[in-house]
């Protein structure tokens, strides 16, 4: 694997000194930005797995915890977002051929541990999109010691009474040419910068929701409109399939707010119920983006994620 040095914020971004940003190709030759938090330790490697519209530079701060407990992090773009390829002629729309193709992303980040020498064991951390991603991952045999989900999109929050509805039209879509429209309800413009801070669905932080939006506003190149019809319908099958596979035995735990609003809960507590060694914390009062939250609540979740890591590497140790 060759790489290549990308564009990297690091002022945007906040995170540990030293931190800095390759292309790389998927296996299918996308070109992905893979972004390296260095730490000072060797404690392991954190692979670190966004949601949809994100890019690396917003867990930043997550990492800086992350270093100063021991763990180096690799995050990426994903193929349609971020500065890695995207996939249609209008960039603001969230798209991807094949839901399966982001494994192609987490082969490309696998190799990049092997390519920085990263230290062992490997964890992960995945929100949102980036938990289903993950959850395809794990049960495939991703290699990790231990495994975080932060409002795993598991599910879509859909109404019972719409959810017909929604494959219908984005099935529909597909067979038609128009797949590449926008889903019902979204646009070019990221939730971020069309909305206002009162009654966001994201965080309840008003310093955090400045800190995301300080990065668009600096690199609109960054921003990520509503997901296409076809992203929908990808996303509706790819969550069915995994809902019928059983959980993977792998040490877990699951944050998921009280105030959730955007994925499916239902699903995730049905999940966790079934997952050996794997535990639930809903986090009270909190909204979809579980490390973007008030000071207090990310401080709890990432002591306990690094707990988690502290305890799997142990184990994992002791094992070998």
């Amino acid at each position: 694997m060759t790489l290549t040095p990308a564009p990297f914020f690091a002022d945007l971004s906040e995170g540990p000194a030293g931190s800095r940003a390759f292309w790389v190709e998927a296996p299918d030759l996308l070109r992905l930005r893979i972004a390296h938090f260095p730490s000072q330790g060797a404690r392991g490697t954190v692979l670190l797995f966004p949601g949809r519209t994100e890019y690396v530079e917003k867990y930043g701060r997550t990492a800086a915890v992350l270093a100063e407990a021991g763990y180096h992090t690799l995050a990426i773009d994903w193929r349609g977002q971020g500065l890695a390829d995207r996939m249609l002629v209008d960039p603001r729309t969230g798209h991807v051929d094949v839901f399966e193709d982001y494994q192609r992303d987490v082969a490309a980040m696998k190799s990049m541990v092997k390519v920085l020498d990263l230290p062992q064991p490997m964890h992960l951390i995945a929100h949102s999109m980036g938990g289903c991603i993950g959850l395809r991952s794990l049960m495939d045999g991703l290699p990790v010691a231990s495994a975080v989900f932060t409002g795993p999109m598991w599910g879509i929050r859909i109404a019972n009474p719409v959810r017909p509805a929604a494959w219908a039209i984005s099935r529909v879509s597909k067979s038609v040419g128009l797949g590449h429209l926008f889903a019902p309800g979204t646009g070019a413009t990221s939730y971020v910068m069309a909305n206002e801070f009162d009654d966001n669905t994201l965080t309840r932080d008003p310093e955090m929701w400045d800190y995301m939006r300080r990065q668009l506003l600096a690199h609109p190149d960054l921003e990520l409109g509503g997901p296409s019809l076809h992203w929908l319908h990808e996303a509706l099958a790819e969550t069915r399939v995994l809902a019928r596979r059983p959980a993977p035995n792998v040490p877990c735990i699951c944050f998921c707010g009280t105030n959730e609003r955007i994925v499916d809960v239902d699903r995730i507590r049905t999940r966790m119920a079934h997952w050996p060694g794997g535990r639930l914390e809903m986090v009270q009062d909190a909204e979809h983006e579980i490390l973007m939250e008030i000071p207090q609540t990310r401080a709890h979740v990432l002591s306990e994620i690094v707990a988690l890591f502290d305890s799997a590497g142990q184990t994992q140790a002791l094992t070998a």
